[in-house]
């Protein structure tokens, strides 16, 4: 059976992210005193003496606005209680009960879900009495508790595993994909179309998506992760502390992930940002896959897909190995075209070629290459084998590596790519010394 799933729910700005994060361990959820800024759901998981179980952190719970962003907000809290199997109805010790507390208590009590009703802001025995002003909520028992300092929170565990209900846990293995991009790219909107489902927040406002969301994805039997990135902007963008801290959680999700689909806004086209998102990718040494986005806005298709395609070759001339697809994630055009090209990379990224075979290669390579002279010396290439995958990383014995220039880098790669592919993935290519080799063994 799948893990418990917590889902901690409150009005804004009640210590939701901080209890999140303590039970978590982390500093995974954006924590910023400004109301409403956790703005979509943040999964992780966490355990608590040896019961293991997903925490779900979500926005502020408004009752009632006009604005469109806390409208979803609102709404994925509420589908959040959905999805879980114990829901911490978290209260604003400092602030007292309030009539959004008592319309929120009431669509929890409508679902059904086993609760914890806690009472964040309460660090010290002296300042429990504030549970009085609660109990008009109609619950049985109120938690005192302290998010930030750790005051109650022993008791608040064990309260919380009580209810939680039993989980065998298995090892599951997914390939893990990012999503990554500008802000306002179609990056939610594509994860949303993959899981049929409305799981993450859908906005036509950049920077909607501000943490790194991870959700499971079924295709034909076969699972896999994807994390929805929060855009990647300019530094001159930064409005708040907040997006910076974004831009870190967005590059520590490439760090993770095995594939990288880089959306691009098609009818805008390529720009520098989406350089800059790609180089990334390429120096963390991930499979990559541009996702050509919004196609449905394009006027000639016929004579963009030429265009876009050279200028793809163009400006993203260091990633030449990624292929690209055209698609429209709004009409849910082509996107399931994605899943063959990712299996494919997966396996280019997993590939390993026998020494034997590379050393035929390195015929044509000599044959290819023009050596030059290394003061006053002949430059030789004795062999070549693979040291690792993920990426494909080659090392190259010679005598003098220093000699070596990136143009003969490239070409070695050309050739390599040549021979066995490795399409949608980088390779690395190392030169060492045969000698200093030899007086390390």
């Amino acid at each position: 059976m799948p893990k418990p799933v917590v889902v901690i729910v409150g009005r804004p700005n009640v210590g939701k992210s901080t209890l999140f994060n303590r039970i978590t361990g982390t500093r995974t959820a954006i924590v910023e005193n400004i109301a409403g800024i956790t703005r979509d759901r943040n999964y992780l998981d966490a355990e608590w003496e040896g019961k293991h179980f997903i925490v779900v952190d979500t926005g502020g719970f408004y009752p009632e606005s006009d604005d469109e962003i806390i409208k979803q907000v609102t709404e994925q809290a509420l589908f959040a209680i959905e999805e879980g199997d114990v829901i911490i109805h978290l209260l604003d010790g400092k602030t007292g009960l309030t009539p959004p507390d008592i319309e929120l208590s009431k669509k929890i009590r409508a679902s059904g879900k086993k609760v914890i009703w806690a009472v964040n802001k309460i660090d010290a025995h002296s300042r429990e009495d504030r549970l009085y002003d609660f109990y008009p909520i109609g619950s049985e028992e109120l938690i005192p508790l302290s998010a930030a300092t750790g005051y109650g929170y022993d008791d608040f565990m064990e309260k919380l595993v009580s209810l939680l209900p039993e989980y065998k846990e298995t090892s599951l293995i997914f390939p893990k994909i990012a999503v990554v991009g500008k802000p306002n790219s179609g990056k939610s909107t594509l994860i949303n179309t993959l899981l049929n489902k409305k799981r993450m927040i859908v906005s036509p406002v950049p920077g909607t998506t501000r943490d790194s969301i991870d959700s499971v994805c079924s295709y034909y039997g076969k699972k896999y992760l994807f994390i929805d990135t929060a855009g990647i902007r300019k530094k001159d963008k930064f409005k708040y502390s907040i997006e910076k801290y974004s831009m870190v959680r967005a590059l520590k999700s490439i760090e993770r992930c095995d594939v990288a689909l880089i959306v691009i806004d098609s009818f805008e086209g390529i720009t520098e940002q989406d350089q800059k998102i790609a180089g990334i990718v390429e120096e963390y040494g991930k499979g990559s896959i541009f996702i050509l986005n919004k196609w449905d806005l394009m006027k000639d298709p016929e004579n963009d897909y030429k265009f876009l395609g050279k200028e793809l070759l163009r400006k993203m001339w260091f990633m030449q190995y990624a292929p690209f697809i055209t698609i429209s994630a709004l009409d849910k055009r082509r996107v399931t075209k994605i899943f063959p090209l990712i299996d494919a990379i997966l396996k280019e990224r997993s590939k390993r070629i026998p020494t034997a075979e590379l050393n035929k290669v390195l015929n044509e390579i000599l044959s290819t290459v023009n050596l030059p002279g290394y003061k006053g010396k002949s430059l030789k290439i004795y062999y070549i084998t693979q040291i690792k995958t993920a990426p494909p990383s080659f090392v190259l014995f010679a005598n003098y590596p220093a000699a070596f220039k990136d143009f003969h880098i490239r070409h070695i790669e050309k050739i390599l790519r040549d021979h066995f592919s490795f399409t949608g993935t980088p390779i690395r290519i190392y030169i060492k010394n045969k000698k200093e080799t030899k007086k390390n063994k």
